[in-house]
C-alpha cells in the first residue's frame, strides 16, 4: 500500500481515539502514564503501517521527537544528583530549618508562592526552584500536617511564574523568538494577564492556605530537633544556592550550572564529613539520600534524590517524546491545527484557538518548547491578518502553552514536578492557581480588548492589502 496524506477528519479521529485511552488509563484506572502512552504508540505504529508508511520512516519519526528531548532529560538526571547530595551535605535540611524561623505557620502557603515567585523571577528555571527550594517546602508543610497538593500547588504556581517572568527563562526566551518580539517588551505586556493571575492565587492561596492558628510548634520542634541532631545545619549552606544565582546571572547554562553545583556539594560533603567513603557519595548520587533519624516522618521527606529517582520520569519523557516525534512525522497535529487557523476572523476567536491549540500539543505531544512552537508557526500569520501584533501572540503561547505542561501527567514538566515532590499531577492540579488562571485571563483579554497588543494602522493595512491581492 502506498503511503498517502492525512487529511483534516482522520487526524481529528486519530486525536481523539488517543485522548480517550490516554484519558481512560490515566483518570478512570489510575494507571501511571507510561502505559497508556505506549498503548498509543502502538496504535499510531500500526495506522502508519496500515497506510504505506516505512520502518524507517517511522524510526526517523521517533528519533525526531527524542532528540529534541535529550537535554532536558540530561538535566533531569544531574537534578536527581543534585537533590541526592544537597540532602546529604544539609543544605535542604538547612533550608528547612531557617524556614522554620522565618515563615508564618498561619501564612504558610501563600508564603511558600511568594518565596518560590521571588527565586524562581531571579534564577530563571521552575525545574531548579522545584527541586531545591521546592523539596524543603514540601518537606516543612508535611511536618505542618499541610495538605500535601495544595503546598506542591503553591509550590509549581510561583515556580511558573518565575519561570514566565524572568529574562533568563529558556519558555520565555522562546515564546519572545517565536512571534519575533524583543524579549524584554515581551515581558512587559505578559504583565496584562500575568500580574493579575499572581494576584488571584496569592488571594486563593492566603484563603484555602490560611490555618487560623499557630499550633503544630510541638511537631516543628521536634522536627527541627531531629533535623539538627543528624544533619550539619549551617550558615554555609548557603552556599549552593548562592552559586545558582551567581551563573544564572552570568547565563552559564543549566547542564554546567549543575555539574557545577553537584561538585561543590560534594566538597562540602568532604570538608564536613572527611572520613566520608567515596563510594558513599557515589551511593547519594546514584540512588540517592537514605536518611535514618529515627524519626518517620523526616526519614520519608528526605530520602529522595538520585540518578536512579529519574528514571521514572525519563521513561515516560521518552515515551512521549516518541508519541510526538511520530505525531508530527506523519502530520497528524499539523494537519488538525492549519483549517483552524483559517477560520478565525475575530481578535477573541484567534486567542482562543491558539490557546487551545497549546493545550492540545500539551496534551497530545507533552512537551513544553513544542507547544510554543507548533501554535506559534501556525497561527502568526492569523495574527497579524486579524491586526494584532506579534506581542500579542508570544503572550498567548506562554498562557497557553508553558505553564499548562505542568498540568498533564504525561508532560515533560508534569512528570517532573509530580516525580520530585512525590505528588500524583491530577492531585495537585487543582491548586496550580497559576497555570489554570493563566489561559482563562488570556481569553478574556482577547474578547475584551484589555492590554491586548494592536498592529498599527500602517502594517494592518499593508496586511490587508496582501491578503487581497
Amino acid at each position: 500500500m502506498s503511503k498517502k496524506s492525512i487529511d483534516f477528519k482522520e487526524a481529528i479521529i486519530m486525536l481523539a481515539v488517543m485522548l480517550i485511552i490516554l484519558g481512560v488509563g490515566v483518570i478512570k484506572f489510575g494507571l501511571s502514564p507510561q502505559t497508556p502512552v505506549l498503548v498509543v504508540i502502538g496504535l499510531l505504529v500500526l495506522w502508519a503501517k496500515l497506510r504505506g508508511s516505512s520502518w524507517d520512516d517511522i524510526s526517523d519519526g521517533i528519533v525526531s521527537g527524542v532528540k529534541n528531548g535529550i537535554i532536558p532529560i540530561f538535566i533531569f538526571i544531574l537534578i536527581g544528583a543534585l537533590i541526592g547530595t544537597w540532602i546529604a551535605a544539609g543544605i535542604i535540611p538547612s533550608m528547612m530549618v531557617a524556614g522554620f524561623h522565618m515563615i508564618s505557620v498561619r501564612w504558610f502557603i501563600p508564603s511558600v508562592f511568594l518565596v518560590c515567585a521571588l527565586i524562581g523571577t531571579s534564577i530563571g528555571s521552575a525545574f531548579t526552584i522545584i527541586s531545591t527550594i521546592g523539596i524543603a517546602l514540601f518537606g516543612m508543610g508535611q511536618t505542618l500536617g499541610m495538605n500535601p497538593a495544595l503546598v506542591a500547588g503553591a509550590i509549581i504556581s510561583g515556580a511558573i511564574f518565575g519561570d514566565k517572568t524572568s529574562p533568563l527563562s529558556d519558555s520565555t526566551n522562546l515564546a519572545a523568538a517565536i512571534a519575533e518580539d524583543d524579549l524584554f517588551d515581551h515581558i512587559k505586556n505578559l504583565m496584562w494577564t500575568t500580574i493579575p493571575a499572581f494576584l488571584i492565587s496569592l488571594i486563593l492561596y492566603a484563603v484555602i492556605g490560611n490555618s487560623g492558628t499557630n499550633a503544630g510548634m510541638g511537631k516543628i520542634n521536634t522536627t527541627l530537633n531531629v533535623l539538627n541532631s543528624n544533619f550539619v545545619i549551617s550558615w554555609w549552606a548557603i552556599l549552593p544556592i548562592a552559586l545558582l544565582f551567581i551563573c544564572a546571572i552570568m547565563k552559564v547554562p543549566a547542564i554546567a550550572t549543575l555539574i557545577l553545583n553537584v561538585t561543590v556539594t560534594v566538597g562540602m560533603i568532604f570538608i564536613e564529613k572527611p572520613n566520608t567513603p567515596v563510594k558513599n557519595i557515589a551511593g547519594f548520587i546514584e540512588n540517592g539520600f537514605v536518611s535514618k533519624t529515627g524519626n518517620a516522618s523526616v526519614d520519608a521527606l528526605l530520602t529522595r534524590g538520585g540518578i536512579t529517582s529519574m528514571m521514572g520520569t525519563v521513561s515516560l519523557i521518552f515515551l512521549t517524546l516518541s508519541l510526538g516525534g511520530l505525531l508530527m512525522k506523519f502530520d497528524v497535529i499539523q494537519t488538525a491545527m492549519a483549517p483552524l487557523a483559517e477560520r478565525l476572523k475575530t481578535p477573541g476567536s484567534v486567542i482562543t484557538a491558539t490557546i487551545l491549540s497549546g493545550i492540545g500539543v500539551n496534551i497530545f505531544v507533552g512537551e513544553q518548547y513544542l507547544s510554543v512552537i507548533l501554535p506559534g508557526k501556525a497561527f502568526k500569520t492569523t495574527f497579524n491578518k486579524r491586526g494584532l501584533d506579534n506581542l500579542a501572540l508570544s503572550r498567548v503561547l506562554e498562557d497557553g502553552g508553558t505553564v499548562i505542561n505542568y498540568l498533564i501527567p504525561w508532560g515533560v514538566a508534569g512528570a517532573f514536578a509530580a516525580n520530585t515532590l512525590g505528588v500524583p499531577t491530577l492531585s495537585f492540579l487543582p491548586f496550580c492557581f497559576f497555570s489554570l488562571l493563566s489561559p482563562v485571563l488570556s481569553i478574556i483579554s482577547g474578547f475584551t480588548g484589555i492590554g491586548l497588543r494592536k498592529l498599527p494602522e500602517t502594517k494592518k493595512a499593508s496586511n490587508d492589502k496582501v491578503v487581497t491581492a
